[in-house]
């Protein structure tokens, strides 16, 4: 799991890629919860904090570009 600190150093791409990943494993791991126990229930909650990082940081990101 990725901390603050090391979303906000990589670049644009990184964190589309970063985003991408993290929406395509909470997708599994939302379907796999419908149709068998998880082993770890607490993934669902860090893939989607996750995904809610990445977003806040590339909001962040669009907020400064557009104020210059």
């Amino acid at each position: 799991m990725d901390t603050i600190e090391e979303l906000r150093g990589m670049s644009d791409e990184q964190l589309d890629l970063t985003l991408k990943e993290s929406r395509e494993n909470l997708f599994r791991l939302r379907i796999q919860s419908q149709t068998e126990k998880l082993d770890a229930p607490s993934e669902l909650r860090s893939n989607r904090r996750q995904v809610a990082r990445v977003k806040t940081i590339q909001t962040e990101r669009a907020k400064q570009v557009s104020a210059e």
